[in-house]
Order: structure tokens, then sequence, then C-alpha cells
């Protein structure tokens, strides 16, 4: 379909760039009704005009009588449902807020998480808002996989009645950048369905595109008045949703002092994790056990200069630091706020437009994308500016497109009650070499290497509510974390130790080696001590001959574990999502099967129902 061009037509930009995301989505019906509603605002504008005496416009003179497409057209329904799919709390929190902008507007809102939905009523849904992340490798996230399957087999209903739109968030440094959110917008077109608004896909900082999508949606739900201001007020509400107590948030982060920072490996390990305890004093921040901590790193200073003197800069030049009209030093810029370890392929596509370079072109050609995904992976911006350069672009063009440094998200390892006006939290160094050079993980390495006690750290709280302490303390407790996945378990038992706590609780552990591996032993063995966790079992891989991990201890108290689950243990895993968590899973599957004498499909159903009911949880990444 050919493109608007600000140049060839009567829109601005901003309506040009919608016109052009919406018009390729149209089926062929839609174009016909879509023309014969222009047709017919344009005939009631005439109507108008001639009533008081003007002469019509021409375009509406010549338009003659009304097509029946859009005479017949129906209002839509004021009735909308909102499904959400979250693994961390950032969709929910989304939806939540706009549910009750649309509230505010006269509609009728039904706000639910996806796998507390009834996917057989589907079929009576009119307006569907689909609010949904991505996980792992272009994965549903945890609430939302029984939707997707449901969706997706050939239970699904056709929904010829059906008006959606779907707003996905995820992260371009992946390769299934947004796929939950294609795979939902694609199927419910595939059942007959028809997009209010297109999809958008979000990058980490989503903001505004969560605003533009809102925006569009209630221009089609609710007419354009208004829609902007409401949009912007919508997403403000939900950055403040997560603690309406404090003036400190995602985009406006406190500035925290670093009261401790201990390395828990013991000597001769070849790992460091480090055990940060910051001050919240003054901040009125608070959280409770399985909540996140957003940390803003700062970039490598020695990095940051090869980049500067590889791409020819002066690293006193003034730049943009966002869009608000902040600016400062280049310097500055590369150093606190744009992402400059990862490569994305958008970020590829906008540097060959700056630079020209027929390499990075020939790179991003259809037939060459096993090869842009291999140079992709373990690259950083000083590789893209040494390899395809030089580069005779300014300093400030070139900050232009590049990411927001993003925060990162670790689980929190105190409880506050336990330590008022702190937070605690547990981060393992990341370095290692690739393409011969040595990397590591931005906020792991600032964290290990250049914070010190009296330094301050920009952060803020999310609060995660798919991962929490059962509401009743006499509810027994099993956690599963391995390495630094044993993070939240130390804010949950500590918080458990507050309470007084009745119910019972288990923690499985695991690392490589026991005599310098083994983080918050003593704290683990004072809660013994007290009562508070009453059964510890570990896993140290590489003290045997024999690797063992948390799996296979799960698998040696087989009858124990499912007998816990059957007196209603609420049980949690936490750490690495690619290995550790499908090898859990698959071992809960195990159990399960064979205590309660049930097939591989009625296990998977058992641990489905788990999940529905809050009582298997995890956050992994």
């Amino acid at each position: 379909m050919v493109q608007l061009q600000v140049t060839n037509s009567p829109f601005n930009e901003s309506q040009a760039e919608l016109l052009n995301r919406l018009l390729p989505t149209l089926t062929e019906s839609q174009q016909i009704w879509l023309g014969g509603y222009l047709s017919a605002m344009s005939l009631r504008g005439a109507g108008a005009a001639t009533a008081a005496g003007e002469q019509p416009a021409p375009a509406a003179a010549a338009q003659g009588t009304l097509p029946a497409a859009a005479a017949a057209a129906p209002p839509l329904s004021r009735e909308v449902t909102v499904l959400f799919g979250s693994q961390t709390g950032n969709c929910q929190r989304l939806a939540a807020s706009l549910s009750r902008k649309l509230e505010e507007q006269g509609f009728k809102v039904t706000v639910s998480a996806m796998n507390a939905f009834k996917p057989n009523t589907l079929k009576k849904v009119e307006n569907l808002l689909i609010l949904v992340s991505t996980h792992g490798e272009g994965e549903p996230p945890d609430n939302a996989r029984a939707f997707h399957e449901f969706l997706h087999s050939k239970r699904a209903p056709q929904l010829e009645s059906l008006r959606f739109s779907v707003l996905a968030l995820g992260d371009t440094s992946y390769e299934f950048f947004c796929q939950t959110g294609k795979d939902f917008d694609e199927r419910l077109e595939q059942l007959g369905g028809q997009r209010l608004s297109p999809r958008i896909d979000c990058d980490l900082d989503y903001d505004e595109p969560v605003a533009d999508w809102f925006e569009q949606v209630l221009g089609a739900l609710n007419g354009p008045q208004n829609a902007p201001q409401l949009a912007d007020q919508a997403v403000a509400a939900a950055e403040k949703a997560d603690e309406p107590q404090s003036p400190y948030s995602r985009n406006h982060p406190f500035h925290a002092e670093v009261l401790e920072n201990l390395n828990l490996n013991g000597r001769g390990s070849d790992r460091e994790t480090r055990h940060l305890e910051l001050s919240l004093a003054g901040s009125g921040l608070t959280f409770e056990p399985g909540d996140s901590l957003g940390v803003y790193p700062e970039n490598h200073p020695q990095l940051v200069a090869d980049i500067i003197a590889a791409a020819g800069w002066n690293p006193d030049e003034t730049v943009p630091f966002n869009k608000k009209g902040e600016e400062g030093t280049l310097r500055e810029a590369l150093l606190r706020h744009y992402e400059i370890t990862v490569l994305t392929k958008p970020l590829l596509e906008q540097a060959a437009k700056l630079s020209g370079a027929p390499g990075l072109q020939a790179l991003l050609a259809p037939e060459a994308q096993q090869e842009l995904k291999s140079y992709i992976q373990g690259r950083d911006l000083l590789d893209l500016i040494t390899d395809f350069g030089p580069w005779n672009v300014p300093a400030s063009s070139f900050v232009a497109i590049l990411r927001k440094l993003p925060a990162r998200l670790y689980s929190i390892s105190s409880s506050y009650n336990a330590n008022p006006e702190e937070v605690h939290f547990t981060v393992r160094a990341v370095r290692y070499e690739s393409h011969g050079r040595d990397r590591y993980g931005v906020c792991s390495v600032h964290c290990a290497e250049r914070v010190q006690p009296g330094d301050t750290l920009p952060v803020y709280i999310q609060s995660n509510p798919n991962f929490k302490l059962p509401a009743n303390p006499d509810v027994p407790v099993i956690m599963i974390g391995p390495g630094t996945g044993v993070a939240p378990f130390r804010s949950f038992l500590e918080e458990r130790g507050e309470q007084g706590a009745g119910g019972k609780t288990w923690l499985f552990y695991g690392d490589r080696h026991f005599v310098t591996d083994f983080l918050y032993q003593t704290d683990w063995q004072r809660m013994l001590k007290e009562g508070v966790l009453n059964k510890l079992d570990v896993a140290f891989s590489r003290d045997t001959e024999e690797k063992v991990y948390v799996q296979h201890r799960i698998l040696e108290h087989s009858k124990e574990l499912f007998a816990w689950l059957q007196e209603g243990a609420h049980m949690y895993v936490c750490g690495d999502e690619k290995h550790m968590a499908h090898d859990v899973h698959a071992a809960l599957l195990t159990v399960i099967q064979e205590e309660a004498g049930l097939s591989p499909e009625g296990a998977a159903a058992y641990l489905e129902n788990l999940q529905q009911e809050q009582r298997y949880q995890r956050d992994v990444y």
C-alpha cells in the first residue's frame, strides 16, 4: 500500500503516521465501511452548513446518497473487557489504570488476568483490549499461558462480532520482541475479530507508546475528544500506582545512600555476589516481600571513553539526554542516560540510515538475517562504531537513535518490617569474554567495582502482585531458589519471622560449592534455629562427581513435597528461566504424576490449577 507523505497530503506529520499504521491493517470490508462512514460524516457536515445558509463543500455535494454500510453501522458497545498477561506486574498496573479511565468515560469495564478469565465467554465479548508482555524466548507470561493455548486450539470460537486491540510489552534486545502480543493480534484476526486500533509494540521505555495506543483506543471507542489528555493521565496513574505515598517512581527515582556492600562468596570462589543495603530514609518508599528494586546503573567509564575516541567526538560536546529537552555533555549522556552495551536490529537500522555504511546495509539485507543475529549477539556500541566506521556523524545525531539506559530489576532480599527504611538486594557480578574483548554486566559490575558505602544509587520500587506470600501466615510455604534466586526468600522468611507465622517453611537452595558459594548461610542457620525455617535442602553441583541440582532434591523428597501441597502449601520458584525453571517445573510434574497417580496431562492440569489459585508462583528471568 502506498504510504502517505506529509508533503503530498493535507495531513500533518502525526496524522500521516497514524494513517500509515492503520490503513495496511484494514480488510477490504473495513475499507469500504470506513469510506462510507467518512462520506456520511461529510454529508452530515454539508447538511449543517446548508441549514446555516452556507454553501456546502464541493466534496460533500458530490457524494450522493449515504452508503448502506455506513447507514446501517451499529453504535459501538459501551462494554469493554480488558485482559492482561503479566509476569512482573507492568501490564497489570497499566490495565487497572486504563480501565479506571474508561470507567470515568462511562464505559462498563471488566478487567481480569487472563488465567482468571473464562475463555468460553469470549464469544459474548464485543470490545476486547489485551495488554500482554513477552517472557523468555517469545513465550507468554505464566498467567497468560492457558488463554494463549486456548486461543490457538481448535476449541477457539469464531469472533466475527469482536472488536479488539493489543498492547504488547517487550524488549528489542530479544530476538522474539513482543512475540506474545503479535500472537494474540494475529490469532484474533484469524478468528474473525476486527481491530479497534492497530497493535502497538513497546520497548522498555514504554510510557509514550502506551499513551499513543490508549489514545487510539479511546478515539475508536469514544471519539477523539480529550483522548490525548486522558491517555497521558492513565499512564501517569499507572506509574504512581506502585507507591502512592511516595513522589519517587520509575521516571523519578530516589537516590538512596549505600549503607553496606558485601561480597557473599568466600575466598577462592570463581563468583562474586554482592549484598547491598540501601537507606530509604526520607523517600516514603515501602515494599512487600516479592517486590523488586529497580536500579539505574552507570555504564563503565572506560567503555564510554573508548566509544567517544573511536568515533572522533568531543566528550564535552553538548547533546540531548532525552526528548524532554534536558541536555549536557556527551560523556555524561553515554555514562548515565543511554544504553551502549546492547545492539538491537532497530538500532542498526537507524545507524545504517545515519552512516550509509555499505557493510551495515548488507548486514541488514533480508537474506542476511542469520548473519545479523550472529553479529548482534555479544557485541556493543564500540563494536558497531569500529566495525562500520569511519563515522562522519555528529554526536548529537547519533545519541538520538540510542535507547534510554534501562533500570535493572532485582528481587528484594529483605523485609521492610524487619529492616524499616532500608532495602537489601543481591546481585552477581557478570563478567565474560566475547569477540576478543572482556565484557560485563552493566549494573552488576557497577555495584561490584564502583559503588562504595556513602555513594548513592537511583532506585525505585516495582511491586510484583504475582509473587506474594499467602495472606494467611499459617499456610505452609515451599521456596525453590538456587544462586541469587534465593534472594526473595530471605525477604519471605524475615517477614514470616516478624509475623510470628505458624505455617511450615521449606527452602531448596543450590549453587556450585558449599564452602565458597553458600549465599546467606548464616541467615538460614539462624532461621532454622529460631524455627522460622523448618526444612532446608541444598544441592552443590561441583562438590560431587555427579552434578546435583535443586530439581534432584525435589525428586528425592517427592512424597513429602506432595503431602505439603495436599495440605495447601504455596510454592515459589525464583531464578534462571531458561534452564533451572524448566527443570524444576519438569520435576514438579513428575512428583505430581507419581504421587497422585495421574497421567502427564492430569499432572499438568494439577499444576495449572495451582497457578490459577496463586499457589504456584514464579519470578524467573
